[in-house]
Order: C-alpha cells, then structure tokens, then sequence
C-alpha cells in the first residue's frame, strides 16, 4: 500500500461521520444483496384480511393497504433503488468521463463543441429536465434510468477536463509524447489515474442523488408502476393512509433518508480523503 493510500485510510478511518456513512451503506447492501433471500413473503402477495396492520411479530412495519407485508417490500425495494442508482452513476460515469477527458486533452474546437453542449445542459434544472426526458420516454423504471443518466453526467465532464487540463501540462506527459506513447496508452496510463479519485467521490454522493431522485419520479407516477416495490412507489400508494396507518409511509420515507444521509456523509468523507482540494468543485453537484 503507498503512503498516499495509507493516509487517505487513515484519514477515513478517523472520521466518524464516514465511519457512520460507511456502515449504513454497508448494512443497506447486505439487505438489497441477502434480504429478499430470506424475508418470509412476496413483495405482491396480497391478504386483504390483513390490510392496514399495524406493526406485530408476524409483521414488523406492518401492512398496506392490500394487506402486503411493508417490510418484504421495503426489503425488496432496497435492491430496486440501489440497483437503479448503481446503473445510473455507473453510466453518468462512463459518459461524463469520456467527454471530459476527450474535450481536455483534444483541445480547441472539440473542447469548445463539448463544453458549450455542457453549458446548454446545465442551463437547465436537473430535475425538470429529467421530468421532461421521463415524460416524453413514457413512465417505466428503465425510461427514469435513461432520464437521470442523460442529465447527471455533465458535472463529471467539467471536473474531469479540468484535471485532464492540469494533468497534461506535467512533463512526464510531455516526455511519453515525445517517444511516442500510442494515445490510448497515454490516457489509460497517464490521465485516467489523475481523475479517478475526484470521479469516485462524485460518483459516491450522486448515488444517493439518484436514489432520491429516482422515488421523486416514480412518486409522481413517471418512474417504478404498482405492484413493483419501489420505495418512491410505496409513498405514494400510502399518502392517503397517513394519519390511519403511518407506518405505511414511515418505512420508505426513513429509508430514503438514510440511504441519501449513508452516501453523502461516506462521500464527504472520501473528499476529506482522497483529494480535499477537489471540495470547491464537488461541491456543485
């Protein structure tokens, strides 16, 4: 392990708050991993005997309102919605980085053409334009992935260019031009090392972006249909049974709390770590 490593470990390691983040992450994964392995009923299965139950040893959150066990479906829904935001930053990732790092290094009008794409993008709310992408795809959990990954992957473009900007100036990039080093080889050995630790931290706090923006949607009836248990859905089959059954909109509510709360404290903590002088430009996500 190099020294740089070591100190950024250590550095996690003494910081709570990351500690905190790191284990509701974790205990987040095991249950969309395990959980549906071992829950004991269907995320679908309805018993309208058992409607609007309130929570009991056979039913620990509970019932809806067609008598499904809350806590299957919250179980379940932790894989749909860690699943969703997994893909989504996976291509944000993949799009965003590639763009920065070809307009970085390109230069001139390939720089200009891409960034003034960027600029048109970001002149625009995120979530609105995503409303907008999802409204016109049709409502479905695979139109809201391609709706948040087309407007999130601009802010990995304008960080990865800019240190593909910095990075290209050293002279050991000079030098493995000069003797000329093939350009992939030069940008997988040279330039994809220099952005990799601001991308991961981006990429950590946008998973709980995507996780609440993905139960916005489906909320509103753009993202995950009934009976598909998604936590977004699970709102808003039960905001009319707030005051008579509250656990019903309690469950997915405190989940989608803690998941945004778990990524953005290990987030913050990985910028603490990796890179603090990346914090002025994450912070804009």
């Amino acid at each position: 392990m190099t020294t740089i490593a070591r100190t950024a470990v250590s550095e996690l390691r003494s910081n709570r708050l990351t500690l905190v983040g790191a284990l509701i992450v974790a205990v987040l994964g095991f249950v969309a991993i395990v959980g549906p392995l071992i829950v004991p009923y269907e995320p679908a299965a309805q018993d309208l005997s058992n409607r609007l139950q309130g929570p009991s040893l056979a039913h620990p959150l509970g019932t809806d309102q067609l008598g499904r066990d809350v806590a299957t479906r919250l179980v379940y829904g932790a894989r749909v919605s860690l699943g969703i935001a997994i893909l989504v930053t996976a291509l944000r990732v993949l799009i965003g980085t590639t763009v920065g790092m070809v307009a970085g290094y390109a230069g001139g009008w390939v720089d200009e053409l891409f960034m003034r794409l960027v600029d048109v993008q970001l002149a625009f709310p995120g979530l609105v334009l995503a409303l907008v992408v999802a409204g016109i795809l049709g409502p479905s959990l695979r139109n809201v992935m391609i709706a948040l990954a087309v407007v999130g992957w601009t802010t990995y473009a304008r960080v990865v260019r800019g240190s593909v900007l910095t990075i290209k100036e050293r002279k050991y990039v000079d030098v493995a031009r000069l003797v000329g080093t093939p350009r992939l080889r030069l940008f997988r050995r040279h330039l994809l090392p220099g952005v990799v630790n601001p991308v991961i931290v981006i990429a950590t706090l946008n998973l709980g972006t995507v996780v609440l923006a993905t139960a916005g949607l489906s909320f509103i009836g753009l993202g995950a249909q009934p009976p598909t248990p998604e936590w977004g859905t699970m709102l808003a089959g039960g905001r009319q049974y707030v005051r008579s059954a509250w656990w019903i909109v309690n469950a997915p509510g405190v989940a989608i709390m803690l998941t945004v709360l778990g990524f953005n404290l290990l987030g913050d903590g990985l910028r603490d770590a990796l890179d603090p002088k990346q914090q002025a430009r994450v912070e804009e996500v």
